[in-house]
């Protein structure tokens, strides 16, 4: 495991020490690297001043804030670290709110919390427990690559799973893009079709369920260029020319009802490098199980 911080969790007087770990990862997906097309050779960058077009050293290099085009006011280490905030090295809980009041454009990304070494754990259930028992998330500060972040904390199985939120001046208002939208007056007959559409394919949230065609497409690429075989395009689906809403409509409800008469198709198995006909060195196998699902489910309040 990872972990990328650790300090302290604070609720009033309660504090425990804890750790933080990446709740999502990209590592398992296939990247590529910049090469040279004649030699087979990989792509090096170097840093260069952009004036004399010299090589710098590591240690030369420090951070600058462009005052205008030509002038740079530089900004030591030291400097920032002086004006370091108290969430450097704790997540204050500042308060609590209900979860569906938090709008989902401010979401980033998740991260786990648990208790950091043997001592804290009955400080960390106490928080725990505290925001379980009131269904409410928990709204804390910290400071992660020397930015503070919002953090929103909720308990998940023993632990805790907090996400960082954006700041408002981060996320953008949606006028700009929607006033410009018409407004247009539906029949009922449309909505009765589309809203018969939707009830043929409500489902649960299952993510096992969900296949990455682009990560299994690049898979089956490499797998055939290392073994000698020469690649070909697939057919692209032809597009259908249906300009009246209303006939598209019916002929959703159709195509709906003619797949539930089928036969269902075998469940695929998730895509990963362990299907490939040739290993790729130095790739790590996909995990062959889903994370484990929460015992229990917070109810919306």
């Amino acid at each position: 495991m990872a972990r990328i911080e650790k300090g302290f969790l604070r609720l009033s007087l309660v504090t425990c020490p804890v750790a933080l770990y990446p709740a999502a990862a990209d590592a398992e997906k296939i990247s590529f690297n910049q090469i040279n097309r004649n030699t087979g050779h990989r792509i090096r960058y170097l840093r260069v001043d952009a004036e004399t077009g010299e090589e710098v050293a590591k240690e030369d290099i420090v951070k600058g804030y462009a005052v205008d085009k030509d002038t740079y006011l530089e900004v030591t280490k030291e400097e920032l670290e002086n004006i370091a905030l108290d969430s450097t090295r704790t997540i204050e809980v500042d308060e609590f709110v209900h979860r569906e009041e938090i709008d989902p454009r401010y979401l980033i990304r998740p991260y786990y919390l648990r208790p950091d070494g043997k001592v804290g754990h009955d400080a960390f259930a106490v928080i725990r427990e505290t925001i379980r028992d009131m269904d409410m998330v928990a709204i804390g500060r910290v400071v992660l690559t020397t930015r503070e972040h919002i953090i929103a904390l909720e308990p998940l199985d023993k632990g805790l799973v907090g996400t960082l939120l954006r700041y408002p001046y981060e996320v953008r208002s949606e006028r700009e893009y929607f006033e410009d939208i018409e407004d247009v007056k539906l029949t009922k007959d449309m909505l009765d079709l589309a809203g018969h559409i939707v009830n043929k394919k409500s489902a649960h949230f299952e993510p096992e369920k969900f296949e990455d065609h682009y990560e299994a497409a690049l898979a089956e690429l490499i797998s055939q260029k290392r073994a000698g075989r020469s690649i070909t395009a697939k057919a692209k689906p032809a597009a259908g020319n249906v300009v009246d809403l209303m006939e598209a409509l019916r002929r959703s409800v159709g195509q709906e009802q003619q797949t539930s008469k089928g036969s269902k198709k075998p469940k695929k198995t998730a895509a990963g490098q362990k299907e490939m006909l040739l290993p790729i060195a130095g790739k790590q196998p996909a995990r062959e199980t889903a994370a484990k699902k929460p015992k229990t489910r917070r109810k919306s309040a």
